[in-house]
């Protein structure tokens, strides 16, 4: 999220979700893969309260990532802090990747209580909110959960405009225009999204690949060792000791987004497509490979959705998906390659409901499936996902699961390729790139 120098990129879709939460009781908490812009956001926070008359001794900024603060006890944060405390005034506390500091819950509950502090907290582990933390701030905590750039941010942060246009049929149309003027239409900015990600970092080196593999490098090593090897050492705790295996289960989901898998199948496939070494004393168990899945899970590169019976009402156990945090990420690891379009673009309209706010499952409507159920406290959309819908018999497939299902909430289809976007049965079909450039 820093562009070039010091100046920083605004995220006002998570930013201003901050701003609502501003002198609440509760500890914010952000949290999110490595390199998303998590530290950036705390700077726009803090930035936003400077220029709102907060006085700079009212903000207390602490990178944990910084030899400064590097192997900081929880008892001498709790000093730093106080000792910095302004006389009759709020406080404000920004603590980055706070799960560095061993016991952090313990120091963050006594300022709560203890101070006129409005704290906020970024981490790259979902082990940072955990069943073991969570008694000491439930329901004294609010998540802000973030992710990379979506593709309207993408444009932006590459400086792109994006100007409408009545077209001479009516409709309209849109056009994207660099800081040179120079026009492009949607599809080929978005295949350069599909291409090189939504990592922030991005905008710094450009659309370029070899800066843009060096970066993606930086974030898969990053990730897999201090949010993974090391983490799981510090804990104590010995599932996650082997980083052929780990990389092979990472290559193995990153392979098979929106393909629905199993714990089982994933430890199959590594044993039946020879992916283990052949000094290796037995094969991986279903309970190893399910911890090394749980691990890419809590570090936010993967994400996994559930499916969902509609007739039933009810959660189904088993056969569900996983979709990779980053589609650049997915490149840097399998390679850029023109394969699996579909899945591709299911992952993208994934983490874009995310965006939005809204919770997702998979549908299962009789022996049909639907790609999303997008709910959210006050509506609920069936969509589907497909590459194309111009042929005839793609175009039947993909009403079909949607034409079944009996309520009255929007049903949706969204297409990488339509010639003719519609509205059919009630059905509504509309272009990927419309969909992910309507705010």
């Amino acid at each position: 999220m820093l562009k070039s120098g010091s100046e920083l990129r605004s995220r006002d879709l998570y930013l201003n979700r901050l701003i609502a939460f501003q002198d609440t009781e509760p500890v914010k908490i952000i949290r999110g893969i490595r390199r998303c812009g998590k530290s950036s956001l705390l700077k726009l926070m803090a930035r936003h309260l400077r220029n709102n008359g907060i006085a700079e001794e009212q903000i207390i900024e602490l990178n944990f990532e910084s030899m400064e603060f590097r192997g900081m006890s929880v008892e001498t944060l709790y000093r730093y802090v106080k000792e910095r405390l302004p006389d009759g005034k709020r406080a404000y506390l920004f603590f980055d990747e706070i799960q560095r500091v061993d016991q952090w819950q313990d120091a963050v509950n006594s300022f709560r209580v203890d101070f006129d502090c409005d704290i906020y907290v970024t981490g790259s582990n979902a082990y940072l909110l955990s069943s073991e933390y969570a008694t000491y701030l439930a329901g004294r905590s609010v998540e802000i959960k973030m992710l990379p750039l979506s593709f309207s941010e993408f444009l932006d942060f590459h400086s792109y405009t994006v100007r409408e246009r009545k077209s001479p049929s009516g409709g309209i149309s849109k056009r994207i225009y660099d800081a040179d003027g120079e026009s492009y239409g949607p599809k080929e900015l978005l295949e350069a999204y599909l291409k090189f990600g939504g990592m922030p970092g991005i905008a710094d080196v450009g659309l370029d690949i070899d800066k843009a593999l060096t970066l993606l490098d930086g974030v898969y090593s990053t990730v897999v060792v201090r949010d993974i090897l090391e983490r799981e050492r510090r804990r104590g705790q010995r599932q996650i000791t082997d980083p052929d295996l780990l990389r092979k289960v990472i290559m193995f989901l990153a392979d098979n987004i929106g393909n629905i898998t199993s714990i089982t199948s994933i430890s199959n496939t590594l044993v039946h497509e020879k992916l283990l070494d052949s000094n290796r004393n037995g094969n991986p168990s279903v309970h190893t490979i399910q911890a090394y899945v749980g691990a890419l899970l809590e570090s936010y590169v993967f994400y996994e959705i559930k499916r969902f019976n509609i007739k039933g009402k009810e959660y189904l156990r088993t056969l569900g998906k996983y979709y990779i945090v980053d589609i650049g990420l997915r490149n840097y690891l399998l390679g850029f390659r023109d394969m699996d379009t579909g899945h591709i673009i299911e992952n993208i309209v994934y983490f874009e409901l995310l965006r939005r706010g809204y919770d997702v499952a998979i549908g299962k409507v009789g022996d049909k499936e639907v790609d999303f159920i997008a709910t959210s406290a006050d509506e609920k959309k069936y969509i589907q996902v497909t590459e194309s819908m111009n042929d005839p018999a793609t175009r039947e497939r993909e009403l079909a699961p949607l034409r079944s299902i009996r309520d009255n909430y929007e049903k949706l289809i969204i297409a990488g390729n339509c010639e003719h976007p519609v509205t059919q049965d009630g059905i509504r079909i509309v272009m990927l790139t419309d969909f992910l450039l309507d705010s």
